[in-house]
């Protein structure tokens, strides 16, 4: 796998997208769909042209508030527009294989929030649909696309702070919902892991590439989910991870990348960064900083539309690759910490 001083190489397919504006369908109308349909509303060369739920008032609620013209009571009605060049899915990450291989299978490109799936035998299977079908695949994890993070990577490639040798990452936040919420519902993929952890763990990916060693511990929920997670990833090179996630914990919310020359820290709220701190010896060196535009998924939108206008059939900033080896490292620490799906879901 690739670390983060070797460029990712994206594969392309014939059918760009020529037209001046990509025409996105949007599939499901929770709050995640609702951010992000704002943000896509804010650039100059995308339009929202139609939305589909699984219930026909759902949709045109959310069509109505948002101005789309056309709200479908199925997915296969929306995988079906001939006017989408792409399609956003926003279920709840137990739904995203399945509202995914149904884009998929009928010719859409898709972006689909992160986690991509429950487990990376159901996200290998999305790779290897959307290669059958040619069209353009991407995980919609946002950290991967902000400036602030792609600063970070070239200046840890220029060797800012010498050989990379630590990342410390955490996110946890306290979670006040009860045992009826999708966070804490193993059915619908709950935990902190898939929720937060995979960002800590997109950052390690980032700098060290794939680990050869990850030891994980947790507590649970009274639901089967893990409430806090610790994860200790070795990479070939000697690189170590030092990554956290919680559900009851006000934790830093922060991440650190270490070297032998330096450091580069990012603040509270690092999974939406608009900059970082660069330290040699202890000392604040440079304070960087960086757009974060709108909500911040519009950066992953605008990737997308990149990606679709140059005929590529996987992101660069996040290929194919990558996500699945980030999916693996988080089925070894499910196997580890004891959390189970049911059968059929991860």
């Amino acid at each position: 796998m690739r670390s983060l001083r070797e460029p990712a190489r994206a594969a392309a397919y014939p059918g760009a997208v020529t037209h001046t504006k990509i025409r996105w369908g949007i599939l499901a109308t929770g709050s995640i769909a609702a951010t992000f349909t704002k943000d896509l509303l804010t650039l100059d060369d995308a339009e929202v042209v139609a939305v589909g739920s699984r219930t026909l008032d759902s949709a045109k609620e959310f069509a109505d508030r948002h101005g789309i013209p056309r709200a479908y009571g199925t997915w296969a009605e929306l995988a079906a527009d001939p006017e989408v060049d792409i399609v956003y899915v926003a279920t709840p990450h137990s739904a995203h294989h399945e509202a995914s291989a149904l884009c998929l299978d009928a010719g859409k490109a898709v972006l689909c929030e992160k986690p991509l799936t429950l487990d990376a035998a159901q996200a290998e299977d999305l790779c290897r649909r959307a290669e059958a079908a040619g069209v353009f695949f991407m995980e919609a994890m946002w950290t991967r696309c902000v400036p602030a993070v792609l600063r970070m990577v070239e200046m840890v490639r220029a060797g800012a702070i010498g050989e990379p040798r630590l990342v410390t990452a955490d996110f946890s936040v306290v979670f006040e919902g009860g045992p009826e919420h999708r966070m804490r519902d193993p059915a619908l993929g709950g935990g902190a892991l898939l929720d937060l952890g995979v960002y800590p763990l997109a950052i390690s990916q980032l700098v060290f590439g794939t680990p050869s060693v990850v030891q994980a511990v947790a507590t649970l929920t009274p639901e089967g989910v893990d409430d806090t997670t610790a994860v200790t990833l070795v990479h070939p090179g000697g690189g170590v991870s030092a990554l956290t996630c919680s559900l009851s914990a006000d934790g830093t919310w922060s991440a650190t990348v270490a070297g032998t020359e330096g450091r580069i820290e990012f603040g509270r709220g690092y999974t939406s960064p608009s900059g970082f701190s660069l330290f040699r010896q202890g000392e604040l060196l440079e304070r960087v900083e960086a757009p974060f535009l709108a909500g911040g998924m519009v950066h992953e939108a605008i990737e997308a539309q990149r990606c679709l206008r140059e005929g590529l059939r996987e992101s660069p900033l996040a290929p194919w690759s990558e996500t699945l080896a980030v999916m693996r490292t988080m089925d070894t620490v499910r196997g580890q910490v004891g959390v189970v799906y049911p059968e059929g879901r991860g």
